[in-house]
């Protein structure tokens, strides 16, 4: 069984003893580490109680190190590096400061938006490697408080207190109907008036499926969903193939097939989805979290502009 390390014994005060230890005195080892002559001395004093032996004699006014206080800077020096190499093992298994980053991302944020981010985070750290996982709101989430990812790209998520979030833009929803069908020619669409039409939707976790719900609660009835689906590329298809309409994010028109039209909504229907930026708040002093915040930032600025 190990002896118990007095409590007087800190990796701090070994820090200074190897400052001071290498300086040669007092005034020049404060100098180093930014703190007072006597703050050394005291911490010196408290590693010979800890340790209980004289580690210095005073030669006139000056403090000369014993062999006993050579035979602790040699055990501090390695003690101290073991921890450091164990500090930085322990934050690259957790990703902290890796030289990747792991980024979770919904489907209909891949044209644009996350594309964006990646350049901008390159330009501030241009060896991280990057990781990209696609997923649902909730699997996300979910990915996200396991420790699978770093950060997401997603609706904010709601009542998660142990989450950070950086705005991105918020984004409109649009009705999606085949081109060629009568509501494609219409200025705006009455959801209520669409009780007898077929609709396909995303499935249960997506952040569009929950605004999807929403704008039919305001309607006052159930849509009659014929299809589901966990991606929203697959979902522009299924309406462009006349399975049924749906209701989509403004973001995908820039990838929405021909054949696919979006319709504003009448105001009573319109729902937002705040796209945003999302972390541990354990991890809000993560070096590559905060370039990708940084990244996030100029990204938003952009958008605005």
């Amino acid at each position: 069984m190990l002896n118990r390390i007095d409590e007087e014994i800190t990796f701090r005060k070994l820090e200074i003893l190897l400052a001071f230890m290498e300086s040669g005195n007092l005034a020049r080892a404060a100098e180093r580490l930014g703190i007072s002559a006597v703050s050394v001395h005291r911490a010196l004093h408290s590693l010979e109680t800890g340790t209980r032996c004289s580690l210095f004699r005073l030669e006139g006014r000056n403090l000369q190190p014993t062999d006993a206080a050579h035979a602790l800077a040699d055990v501090a020096r390695e003690v101290l590096q073991t921890m450091s190499n164990g500090i930085r093992a322990t934050r690259e298994i957790a990703g902290y400061a890796a030289d990747r980053i792991r980024i979770g991302s919904l489907y209909s944020l891949t044209s644009v938006t996350v594309p964006a981010l990646i350049m901008g985070l390159r330009l501030r750290r241009p060896d991280i490697q990057t990781e990209l996982v696609l997923g649902s709101n909730q699997e996300l989430l979910r990915k996200l408080r396991e420790g699978a990812v770093d950060a997401t790209v997603m609706g904010i998520p709601e009542g998660a207190g142990d989450v950070e979030t950086q705005l991105l833009f918020e984004d409109d929803i649009f009705f999606a109907a085949p081109a060629g069908s009568p509501y494609a020619q219409r200025a705006e669409i009455d959801l209520s008036t669409c009780a007898d039409e077929r609709f396909v939707s995303l499935n249960e976790g997506y952040v569009t499926h929950d605004r999807f719900l929403d704008a039919f609660r305001v309607a006052g009835f159930e849509p009659n969903v014929v299809m589901t689906t966990n991606d929203i590329f697959s979902l522009m298809n299924l309406v462009g193939g006349g399975i049924g309409c749906t209701l989509l994010p403004g973001r995908i028109r820039g990838v929405l097939p021909r054949n696919v039209a979006l319709v504003p909504l009448l105001p009573r229907y319109q729902m937002r989805q705040k796209i945003s930026v999302c972390f541990l708040r354990t991890r809000e002093r993560d070096p590559n979290l905060l370039s990708l915040l940084a990244a996030c930032r100029a990204h938003a600025t952009e958008l605005q502009g």
